[in-house]
């Protein structure tokens, strides 16, 4: 998904009522979006990248349009085929804690051409299908091909949830939070891993850092976070964790490298300001991960 985010810094929260505010340097929009964040951290890290979404028949679409030419990311599998295009508004304050508020408009009905997503996933190495459902069919699709398959489901609080469950079954590299799994992390982890044999588990902890599974070694592994610099906002730390890992994952094959380096990537990222701001390239991570 490609959405446009606003972002607005309050002092904290609970968010008392005023009728007016003037947060001078707090309010931004920017293009975002799972999809569009992943596709542009994967890019800045050095991967080539194809990236399919759908916009909308509105003044928005263009801005995006401009945004991913200026960014360098290819626009040929981009389509618009719905009235308006998902928009976001997040809330946060200092230290990080965020409040999102995403409206989808009519994205959920649409559907992604067949033809289209064939063409863009030959050649591919691997193929990150975000948990949106015009990507439900990719996935199928994607097993046919024999592809790699990466997703971020983000909070789930069963793993037999109902609307991830193809996304969750497919994937051979598996993300999602600890948002409603709380200090269980490990059990959920591992009751996924014997459900759904995922090559890869990863569970996002925050400021708690991460698990990872490996099934071929059946061993988890906890990694502390990372402190490169200052919070200042943590949306988006996810989407840099998961995009972070599937690159190096992707070069290396080394799942525990691949994540050392994902962990110091999402710290660096949450030092700035909105979902699709503050990547590093790789040469500039190892030069940033030396120092730690």
């Amino acid at each position: 998904m490609i959405n446009f985010e606003t972002t607005l810094k309050i002092d904290k929260f609970p968010l008392e009522y005023f009728p007016v505010t003037y947060p001078f340097g707090g309010v931004n929009s920017t293009v975002s979006g799972v999809g569009y964040n992943a596709a542009l951290a994967l890019a800045t890290l050095g991967a080539r990248v194809r990236l399919l979404s759908i916009t909308g028949v509105d003044d928005v679409s263009s801005v995006i349009e401009a945004q991913m030419k200026k960014r360098r990311i290819e626009t040929d599998f981009i389509i618009k085929s719905i009235q308006s295009t998902p928009q976001s508004v997040i809330v946060f304050e200092n230290g990080g804690r965020r409040q999102i508020h995403v409206d989808l408009k009519d994205i959920q009905a649409a559907l992604y051409p067949p033809d289209l997503f064939i063409k863009a996933a030959e050649g591919c190495d691997a193929l990150v299908l975000c948990n949106i459902n015009f990507s439900r069919p990719m996935l199928f699709e994607a097993k046919k091909m024999n592809k790699k398959i990466a997703t971020d489901v983000h909070a789930l609080s069963s793993p037999e949830d109902d609307y991830n469950n193809d996304f969750i079954r497919h994937s051979d590299i598996l993300f999602l939070s600890d948002e409603h799994i709380g200090d269980g992390a490990r059990d959920f982890a591992a009751e996924l891993a014997r459900r759904y044999s995922n090559e890869i588990i990863v569970i996002g902890r925050g400021a708690k850092g991460a698990l990872l599974y490996v099934k071929k070694d059946n061993a988890f592994r906890h990694f502390d976070a990372l402190n490169l610099r200052p919070v200042i906002n943590t949306i988006g730390a996810g989407d840099a964790l998961f995009s972070a890992f599937v690159y190096f994952y992707v070069k290396t094959g080394d799942p525990y490298f691949s994540m050392t380096r994902a962990s110091a990537f999402a710290s660096y990222k949450i030092g700035a300001n909105g979902g699709a701001e503050g990547f590093l390239t790789e040469e500039a991570l190892e030069e940033k991960f030396s120092r730690v």
